[in-house]
């Protein structure tokens, strides 16, 4: 399966903050709520992503971001080396062949920095029977070896994680993820906080301000002639 229409689910029974009331370069804008489909959406909708406040903590918070700088990458910014081209070679790229695994492996609690709980698996998966939520995953001789899942909202695309056991693997993803959402008019693709990774392959910061104008942009496409 590779694309579908997206089932809205039923409202959110909180209101979840504007994000636009923050103070300038705080990103922790609320605590609470609950991961359903239609907060998850609203978040997503209002320039917010959840995270535990604190992974390493037994009963971590539900906790909403909206980082101030924001971290995108450009779809016509995509930094593809030389080397990268040579391991486009190497994988085969699905599009939601097996999105649990996807997400499950980002979910390795063996990982470096590893936040995603159960509940998030749970979560991004009830979206994913939904329609919401996207995974590319890159593939060696038959075996999933690296790839990225995220939100896919009108023309935005909100990237959550990726992992990679082989080397590229998941920058390889990226190059598909990239060349589906220039393909199917998205024009916003999130990847929340700068790392040097993101950086090396293209990402840029933008005030938190900016990055809202162009969510609201990307969530309500003008009609086309």
């Amino acid at each position: 399966m590779t694309s579908r229409q997206p089932i809205e689910p039923p409202s959110s029974r909180y209101e979840l903050p504007d994000p636009l009331v923050a103070p300038p370069g705080e990103d922790l804008i609320a605590v609470g709520a609950d991961l359903e489909p239609g907060t998850l959406l609203a978040g997503y909708r209002g320039g917010l992503f959840p995270m535990p406040d604190d992974p390493d903590r037994r009963r971590a918070r539900l906790a909403w971001y909206s980082p101030d700088p924001r971290a995108i990458l450009p779809l016509d910014g995509l930094r593809v080396t030389r080397s990268l081209r040579r391991s486009i070679r190497r994988y085969e790229v699905r599009h939601n062949h097996d999105f649990l695994a996807t997400v499950e492996a980002c979910a390795d609690p063996d990982r470096p920095n590893r936040w995603i709980s159960r509940a998030f698996v749970d979560a991004y998966m009830a979206l994913y029977e939904l329609g919401w939520t996207h995974s590319f995953e890159s593939y060696l001789d038959g075996e999933l070896v690296g790839g990225l899942y995220g939100i896919r909202i009108d023309g935005l695309f909100a990237g959550e994680a990726m992992f990679h056991r082989s080397t590229d693997a998941s920058k390889v993803a990226l190059v598909s993820l990239v060349e589906w959402l220039t393909q199917t008019d998205a024009v916003l693709l999130d990847v929340q906080w700068q790392t040097d990774h993101l950086e090396s392959l293209g990402s840029v910061e933008i005030p938190r301000n900016e990055y809202l104008g162009l969510l609201r942009r990307a969530i309500s496409p003008l009609p086309r002639s």
